[in-house]
Protein backbone atom coordinates (compact mmCIF):
# COMPACT_ATOMS: atom_id res chain seq x y z
CA UNK A 1 0.00 0.00 0.00
CA UNK A 2 2.81 2.24 0.66
CA UNK A 3 4.62 1.89 -2.78
CA UNK A 4 1.03 2.37 -4.44
CA UNK A 5 0.69 5.53 -2.30
CA UNK A 6 4.17 6.76 -3.16
CA UNK A 7 3.36 6.05 -7.19
CA UNK A 8 0.18 8.43 -6.87
CA UNK A 9 1.73 11.27 -5.44
CA UNK A 10 5.26 10.78 -7.92
CA UNK A 11 2.08 11.04 -10.86
CA UNK A 12 0.19 13.97 -8.84
CA UNK A 13 3.66 15.88 -9.18
CA UNK A 14 4.41 15.19 -12.72
CA UNK A 15 3.65 18.39 -14.88
CA UNK A 16 1.16 16.67 -17.37
CA UNK A 17 -1.01 18.88 -19.88
CA UNK A 18 -3.39 18.00 -22.70
CA UNK A 19 -2.16 18.99 -25.94
CA UNK A 20 -4.12 21.77 -27.78
CA UNK A 21 -6.52 20.81 -29.91
CA UNK A 22 -6.67 23.78 -32.35
CA UNK A 23 -3.77 26.12 -33.02
CA UNK A 24 -3.02 29.24 -34.17
CA UNK A 25 -0.86 30.46 -37.08
CA UNK A 26 2.29 32.21 -37.64
CA UNK A 27 3.06 34.72 -40.40
CA UNK A 28 5.99 35.68 -39.71
CA UNK A 29 5.20 39.56 -40.35
CA UNK A 30 5.10 42.15 -37.53
CA UNK A 31 4.97 46.02 -38.14
CA UNK A 32 6.32 48.24 -35.08
CA UNK A 33 3.97 51.42 -36.38
CA UNK A 34 6.73 53.46 -37.50
CA UNK A 35 6.74 54.49 -41.42
CA UNK A 36 10.10 54.60 -41.64
CA UNK A 37 10.02 51.07 -42.21
CA UNK A 38 7.58 50.72 -44.89
CA UNK A 39 9.23 50.81 -48.40
CA UNK A 40 8.02 51.04 -52.06
CA UNK A 41 7.92 46.96 -53.48
CA UNK A 42 6.63 46.39 -57.55
CA UNK A 43 5.11 43.09 -57.91
CA UNK A 44 4.06 40.82 -60.64
CA UNK A 45 0.02 39.52 -59.91
CA UNK A 46 -3.18 39.04 -61.21
CA UNK A 47 -5.47 41.70 -61.17
CA UNK A 48 -9.38 40.96 -60.66
CA UNK A 49 -10.96 42.98 -63.45
CA UNK A 50 -15.04 41.80 -62.93
CA UNK A 51 -16.37 39.29 -60.56
CA UNK A 52 -19.80 37.85 -59.90
CA UNK A 53 -20.78 36.22 -57.03
CA UNK A 54 -23.70 33.29 -56.83
CA UNK A 55 -24.83 31.35 -53.40
CA UNK A 56 -27.31 28.02 -54.92
CA UNK A 57 -29.23 25.34 -53.00
CA UNK A 58 -30.09 21.47 -53.41
CA UNK A 59 -32.18 19.37 -51.59
CA UNK A 60 -31.66 15.80 -51.65
CA UNK A 61 -34.00 13.14 -49.57
CA UNK A 62 -32.74 9.78 -48.03
CA UNK A 63 -34.62 7.16 -46.85
CA UNK A 64 -33.92 4.37 -44.43
CA UNK A 65 -30.33 5.27 -44.43
CA UNK A 66 -28.29 3.06 -42.28
CA UNK A 67 -26.49 4.55 -39.10
CA UNK A 68 -23.76 2.38 -37.37
CA UNK A 69 -22.81 1.62 -34.68
CA UNK A 70 -25.62 -0.17 -33.36
CA UNK A 71 -27.52 0.01 -30.18
CA UNK A 72 -28.15 -2.57 -27.58
CA UNK A 73 -31.01 -4.75 -28.21
CA UNK A 74 -34.64 -3.46 -27.33
CA UNK A 75 -33.61 0.21 -27.15
CA UNK A 76 -35.60 3.22 -28.65
CA UNK A 77 -34.55 6.88 -29.24
CA UNK A 78 -36.09 9.28 -26.62
CA UNK A 79 -34.72 12.36 -28.23
CA UNK A 80 -31.94 14.10 -30.85
CA UNK A 81 -29.43 16.15 -29.27
CA UNK A 82 -27.33 17.28 -32.34
CA UNK A 83 -27.08 16.30 -36.21
CA UNK A 84 -24.02 17.19 -37.94
CA UNK A 85 -23.19 17.39 -41.72
CA UNK A 86 -19.68 17.82 -43.37
CA UNK A 87 -17.77 16.78 -47.07
CA UNK A 88 -16.65 13.76 -47.46
CA UNK A 89 -12.72 13.10 -48.49
CA UNK A 90 -10.31 10.60 -48.69
CA UNK A 91 -6.88 12.00 -48.37
CA UNK A 92 -5.40 8.28 -49.77
CA UNK A 93 -6.90 8.88 -52.79
CA UNK A 94 -7.92 12.27 -54.26
CA UNK A 95 -9.61 10.16 -57.74
CA UNK A 96 -11.65 8.04 -55.06
CA UNK A 97 -15.44 8.41 -56.72
CA UNK A 98 -16.89 8.62 -52.62
CA UNK A 99 -15.25 12.14 -52.61
CA UNK A 100 -17.62 15.21 -52.65
CA UNK A 101 -16.77 16.89 -56.03
CA UNK A 102 -18.31 19.87 -57.27
CA UNK A 103 -17.54 19.84 -61.36
CA UNK A 104 -18.64 23.56 -63.33
CA UNK A 105 -19.42 23.24 -66.93
CA UNK A 106 -19.60 26.71 -68.50
CA UNK A 107 -20.77 27.85 -71.61
CA UNK A 108 -19.94 31.29 -72.89
CA UNK A 109 -22.27 33.66 -75.56
CA UNK A 110 -20.11 37.15 -76.85
CA UNK A 111 -16.62 35.24 -76.61
CA UNK A 112 -14.80 32.29 -76.82
CA UNK A 113 -12.55 30.51 -74.77
CA UNK A 114 -9.26 29.93 -76.96
CA UNK A 115 -8.49 26.37 -77.69
CA UNK A 116 -5.51 24.28 -78.64
CA UNK A 117 -6.49 21.59 -80.92
CA UNK A 118 -9.71 21.63 -79.87
CA UNK A 119 -8.92 21.96 -76.07
CA UNK A 120 -9.14 24.81 -74.12
CA UNK A 121 -6.08 26.65 -73.18
CA UNK A 122 -5.46 26.83 -69.26
CA UNK A 123 -2.78 28.78 -67.38
CA UNK A 124 -1.99 28.31 -63.94
CA UNK A 125 -3.99 30.74 -61.74
CA UNK A 126 -3.19 31.80 -57.63
CA UNK A 127 -4.07 28.24 -56.37
CA UNK A 128 -0.90 26.43 -58.68
CA UNK A 129 -3.24 24.44 -60.22
CA UNK A 130 -4.32 25.33 -64.03
CA UNK A 131 -7.82 26.39 -63.08
CA UNK A 132 -8.11 29.81 -65.56
CA UNK A 133 -8.89 30.12 -69.46
CA UNK A 134 -8.22 32.10 -71.31
CA UNK A 135 -10.88 34.32 -73.25
CA UNK A 136 -10.93 36.18 -76.18
CA UNK A 137 -13.97 38.06 -77.91
CA UNK A 138 -14.08 41.37 -80.44
CA UNK A 139 -13.64 44.20 -77.84
CA UNK A 140 -13.22 47.31 -80.26
CA UNK A 141 -16.49 48.63 -80.53
CA UNK A 142 -16.55 48.94 -76.74
CA UNK A 143 -12.90 50.02 -76.57
CA UNK A 144 -13.85 52.56 -78.63
CA UNK A 145 -15.90 54.13 -75.70
CA UNK A 146 -13.66 53.14 -73.31
CA UNK A 147 -15.58 50.25 -71.55
CA UNK A 148 -15.69 47.00 -71.28
CA UNK A 149 -17.50 44.29 -73.18
CA UNK A 150 -20.50 42.29 -71.84
CA UNK A 151 -20.05 38.32 -72.03
CA UNK A 152 -23.09 35.90 -70.53
CA UNK A 153 -22.65 32.32 -69.59
CA UNK A 154 -24.66 29.79 -68.54
CA UNK A 155 -22.94 26.98 -65.82
CA UNK A 156 -24.33 23.34 -64.99
CA UNK A 157 -22.54 21.79 -61.62
CA UNK A 158 -22.36 18.77 -60.59
CA UNK A 159 -22.20 17.79 -57.35
CA UNK A 160 -21.13 13.92 -56.77
CA UNK A 161 -19.81 11.94 -54.01
CA UNK A 162 -20.99 11.42 -49.92
CA UNK A 163 -21.65 13.25 -46.79
CA UNK A 164 -20.80 11.96 -43.56
CA UNK A 165 -23.72 12.66 -41.25
CA UNK A 166 -23.61 12.57 -37.34
CA UNK A 167 -26.49 12.03 -35.37
CA UNK A 168 -26.44 12.71 -31.19
CA UNK A 169 -28.84 10.67 -29.65
CA UNK A 170 -30.16 9.71 -26.09
CA UNK A 171 -31.52 5.79 -26.00
CA UNK A 172 -32.96 3.84 -23.17
CA UNK A 173 -31.59 0.61 -23.03
CA UNK A 174 -34.41 -2.89 -21.65
CA UNK A 175 -32.98 -1.93 -18.59
CA UNK A 176 -34.42 1.63 -18.44
CA UNK A 177 -30.77 3.40 -18.59
CA UNK A 178 -30.27 6.68 -20.31
CA UNK A 179 -27.44 6.59 -22.51
CA UNK A 180 -26.51 8.96 -25.11
CA UNK A 181 -24.86 7.36 -28.41
CA UNK A 182 -23.12 9.55 -31.94
CA UNK A 183 -24.67 7.73 -34.73
CA UNK A 184 -22.99 8.21 -38.22
CA UNK A 185 -22.99 7.44 -41.57
CA UNK A 186 -21.17 7.95 -44.76
CA UNK A 187 -24.26 8.95 -47.07
CA UNK A 188 -24.44 8.48 -51.00
CA UNK A 189 -25.30 11.57 -53.02
CA UNK A 190 -27.22 10.48 -56.19
CA UNK A 191 -25.42 13.08 -58.71
CA UNK A 192 -27.08 16.47 -58.55
CA UNK A 193 -27.19 18.88 -61.05
CA UNK A 194 -27.45 23.07 -60.87
CA UNK A 195 -27.90 25.83 -63.04
CA UNK A 196 -27.31 29.32 -63.03
CA UNK A 197 -26.61 32.08 -65.80
CA UNK A 198 -24.38 35.06 -64.96
CA UNK A 199 -22.90 37.87 -66.82
CA UNK A 200 -19.35 39.33 -66.85
CA UNK A 201 -17.48 42.61 -68.48
CA UNK A 202 -14.59 42.23 -70.47
CA UNK A 203 -11.44 44.31 -71.01
CA UNK A 204 -9.67 45.11 -74.49
CA UNK A 205 -8.15 41.96 -75.30
CA UNK A 206 -6.14 44.70 -77.62
CA UNK A 207 -4.67 46.78 -75.31
CA UNK A 208 -2.60 44.36 -73.26
CA UNK A 209 0.16 41.92 -73.78
CA UNK A 210 -1.93 39.46 -72.36
CA UNK A 211 -5.50 37.68 -72.79
CA UNK A 212 -7.94 38.00 -70.34
CA UNK A 213 -8.75 34.81 -67.99
CA UNK A 214 -11.59 33.62 -67.23
CA UNK A 215 -11.44 31.64 -63.71
CA UNK A 216 -14.56 29.73 -61.45
CA UNK A 217 -13.84 28.11 -58.30
CA UNK A 218 -16.61 26.54 -56.23
CA UNK A 219 -17.05 25.83 -52.47
CA UNK A 220 -20.23 23.60 -50.54
CA UNK A 221 -21.24 22.87 -47.19
CA UNK A 222 -24.10 20.79 -46.23
CA UNK A 223 -27.11 21.15 -43.89
CA UNK A 224 -29.18 18.12 -42.49
CA UNK A 225 -31.95 17.27 -40.66
CA UNK A 226 -34.73 14.84 -39.91
CA UNK A 227 -37.04 14.34 -42.92
CA UNK A 228 -40.49 15.18 -41.03
CA UNK A 229 -39.07 16.55 -37.86
CA UNK A 230 -40.34 13.40 -35.65
CA UNK A 231 -38.36 10.78 -33.86
CA UNK A 232 -41.18 8.25 -34.12
CA UNK A 233 -41.17 8.65 -38.28
CA UNK A 234 -38.06 9.49 -38.95
CA UNK A 235 -35.78 7.10 -37.01
CA UNK A 236 -36.38 3.37 -36.22
CA UNK A 237 -34.69 0.88 -34.11
CA UNK A 238 -34.49 -2.56 -35.09
CA UNK A 239 -35.16 -4.69 -32.28
CA UNK A 240 -31.41 -6.09 -32.94
CA UNK A 241 -30.32 -2.60 -32.68
CA UNK A 242 -29.81 -1.38 -35.98
CA UNK A 243 -30.70 2.30 -36.53
CA UNK A 244 -32.29 3.83 -39.72
CA UNK A 245 -33.30 7.42 -40.29
CA UNK A 246 -34.90 9.32 -42.80
CA UNK A 247 -33.15 12.54 -43.42
CA UNK A 248 -33.23 15.49 -45.91
CA UNK A 249 -29.89 16.90 -46.74
CA UNK A 250 -29.74 20.38 -47.98
CA UNK A 251 -26.36 21.48 -50.29
CA UNK A 252 -25.34 25.15 -49.90
CA UNK A 253 -22.89 26.23 -52.75
CA UNK A 254 -21.44 29.57 -53.48
CA UNK A 255 -19.36 29.80 -56.68
CA UNK A 256 -17.38 33.25 -57.66
CA UNK A 257 -16.75 34.06 -61.47
CA UNK A 258 -14.09 36.51 -62.74
CA UNK A 259 -12.26 38.42 -65.12
CA UNK A 260 -8.22 38.42 -64.70
CA UNK A 261 -5.59 40.29 -66.19
CA UNK A 262 -1.97 40.14 -64.92
CA UNK A 263 -0.88 43.78 -63.94
CA UNK A 264 2.59 44.96 -62.14
CA UNK A 265 2.05 46.88 -58.89
CA UNK A 266 3.80 49.24 -56.58
CA UNK A 267 2.96 48.15 -52.91
CA UNK A 268 3.78 49.61 -49.49
CA UNK A 269 5.62 46.94 -47.70
CA UNK A 270 7.44 46.80 -44.28
CA UNK A 271 9.67 43.76 -45.25
CA UNK A 272 10.00 40.81 -45.70
CA UNK A 273 8.73 37.85 -43.19
CA UNK A 274 11.10 36.70 -40.58
CA UNK A 275 10.26 33.20 -39.23
CA UNK A 276 12.50 31.61 -36.06
CA UNK A 277 13.75 28.40 -36.07
CA UNK A 278 11.56 25.72 -34.06
CA UNK A 279 14.82 23.41 -33.53
CA UNK A 280 17.70 24.42 -31.99
CA UNK A 281 20.37 24.17 -34.90
CA UNK A 282 24.17 22.75 -34.56
CA UNK A 283 25.06 24.80 -37.20
CA UNK A 284 26.28 28.46 -36.54
CA UNK A 285 24.56 29.90 -39.79
CA UNK A 286 22.07 28.81 -42.14
CA UNK A 287 21.46 29.46 -46.11
CA UNK A 288 18.51 31.76 -46.64
CA UNK A 289 15.62 31.47 -48.99
CA UNK A 290 14.84 34.06 -50.39
CA UNK A 291 17.65 36.48 -51.93
CA UNK A 292 18.04 40.44 -50.72
CA UNK A 293 16.71 43.00 -53.08
CA UNK A 294 20.17 44.63 -54.90
CA UNK A 295 19.22 48.19 -56.41
CA UNK A 296 20.07 51.67 -56.02
CA UNK A 297 17.89 52.33 -52.89
CA UNK A 298 20.28 49.95 -51.33
CA UNK A 299 23.54 51.16 -52.78
CA UNK A 300 23.20 54.58 -52.07
CA UNK A 301 25.71 57.20 -52.65
CA UNK A 302 27.98 58.64 -50.03
CA UNK A 303 27.57 62.37 -49.25
CA UNK A 304 30.40 64.61 -50.73
CA UNK A 305 32.01 66.36 -48.23
CA UNK A 306 31.88 70.41 -47.92
CA UNK A 307 35.44 70.59 -48.63
CA UNK A 308 36.92 69.00 -51.55
CA UNK A 309 40.62 68.15 -52.13
CA UNK A 310 43.36 69.47 -54.59
CA UNK A 311 42.71 65.94 -56.52
CA UNK A 312 38.67 66.41 -56.50
CA UNK A 313 38.29 69.82 -57.54
CA UNK A 314 40.83 68.53 -60.48
CA UNK A 315 38.30 65.50 -61.60
CA UNK A 316 35.67 68.10 -61.18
Amino acid sequence: EEKIMKRKDNNDLLDLTQPEQCCEATTGCSFDGSLRNVVSEPIYVQKVYDAALFNLQGLRTIANQPFAPKLPAGSRILRVVDLRCRKFFNPEDINCPDNLKINPTTEISGASFVKDNGYDVKVVGPDGMESQKLIYADTSDCDKENKGTPIFGTQNIDITGNVVVEIDVIYVDDCSKRCKATLSANVNLDPLTLTNFFELCLPSVFDGAFLPRFAEFCNLSCETRLATQSITRDLTVSPSGRVRANLIISLCVTCEKKIIVPVQLCVLSTGFPQLSAEIAPICETFPSLFPKQIDESTHKKPHRPCILSEEEEENE
